[in-house]
C-alpha cells in the first residue's frame, strides 16, 4: 500500500475511534446516574459542591424550556402533561387524566420479587405526580421492570420505573416537579428522579438511608413497610461498587394502588 494512502487509513481509523468514544460518553452521559463519589458527597455535608441524580430522559434546558420553568402544582386543579421523546413507552400508553384522581393519601404496594414495599403516597402536597404513579401501575407499566440502580455512602437509594433498564426510559410525557419547599431525602422517603427541573417522567427512588440532596427532586410518598427488602438488596451491593446494577436481581412484579383514604 503506498504511504499516502496508508496514511489516509490510518486517519480514517482514528477518527472512527474518536467517534466511538464519544458515542459511548454520550451513552453513559445520558444514564441516571450521580455526580460525584463519597468524597464528593462529604464535601456537600461542608457546604461545598453538589451532587445531582439525573435519569437520561429528555434534555434538561429543552423540557425547562418547555414547561415554562417553573415548579408547580395543578393549575386550577388540573395536571398538564406533556410529550416526551424518552424511549421505554409502549404504544398507545396515552397520558394520565388531567384530573387528578387522588388528592388524599393513598397505599400502595410495589411487588418485587426480592419482596413487597408498601408506599404511602401523598396526594395532597404532590396530586400531579401521585396522579401519574397510578395511572402507570393501572396501565402495568412497571409491570416486569428491572430496578435499575444502586447507590451507597452519602445516597443511599434503590432506583427504578425504568422499563429499558437503562437508566434513559420514560412513560412519553413529563411532568412538572411538586412539593419541593423543605424537601428532604432522609430513610423512608419516596420521590422522582429528573433530568433537570420539571421533568419527571416514570422513574422514582426508594431511599433506604438517610440521603443527602439538593431539594431539586420531587417527595411524593414514604415507605411504611417492606425497608427490610430495600435493606437486603443494598448489603448485597453493586456493581461497580457504591453506585451501578444491584448485585441481588430486582424485578417489579407488580405495583397496585388502593382507593384513596382520605
Amino acid at each position: 500500500m503506498a504511504g499516502k494512502d496508508r496514511k489516509k487509513q490510518l486517519a480514517r481509523q482514528r477518527y472512527e475511534r474518536q467517534q466511538q468514544r464519544r458515542a459511548a460518553e454520550a451513552a453513559r452521559a445520558r444514564r441516571l446516574k450521580v455526580f460525584g463519589s463519597a468524597a464528593a458527597v462529604a464535601v456537600i455535608a461542608l457546604g461545598g459542591a453538589g451532587i445531582f441524580l439525573f435519569t437520561g430522559d429528555d434534555d434538561p434546558a429543552e423540557a425547562n424550556a418547555a414547561s415554562g420553568g417553573n415548579s408547580a402544582s395543578p393549575a386550577n386543579g388540573e395536571c398538564a402533561y406533556t410529550e416526551s421523546d424518552a424511549p421505554g413507552a409502549p404504544d398507545g400508553l396515552g397520558t394520565p387524566p388531567v384530573k387528578p384522581a387522588h388528592t388524599g393519601t393513598v397505599n400502595a404496594t410495589v411487588k418485587t420479587n426480592q419482596g413487597d414495599v408498601v408506599l404511602q403516597l401523598d396526594g395532597k402536597n404532590a396530586p400531579c405526580t401521585v396522579n401519574s404513579f397510578a395511572f402507570l401501575a393501572e396501565k402495568n407499566y412497571y409491570d416486569d421492570s428491572p430496578c435499575h440502580r444502586l447507590t451507597s455512602g452519602g445516597l443511599n437509594v434503590l432506583q427504578c420505573g425504568d422499563p429499558t433498564g437503562k437508566g434513559t426510559g420514560g412513560p412519553g410525557y413529563r411532568f412538572a416537579d411538586e412539593n419541593l419547599d423543605g424537601a428532604a431525602y432522609g430513610k423512608a422517603t419516596l420521590a422522582m428522579a429528573n433530568s433537570g427541573p420539571d421533568t419527571n417522567g416514570s422513574q422514582f427512588f426508594m431511599v433506604y438511608g438517610d440521603s443527602q440532596l439538593p431539594p431539586d427532586y420531587t417527595v411524593f410518598g414514604k415507605i411504611t413497610k417492606g425497608m427490610d427488602v430495600l435493606e437486603k438488596i443494598a448489603a448485597a451491593g453493586s456493581e461497580p461498587e457504591g453506585d451501578g446494577e444491584p448485585k441481588k436481581k430486582v424485578t417489579i412484579e407488580d405495583v397496585t394502588v388502593a382507593a384513596a383514604a382520605g
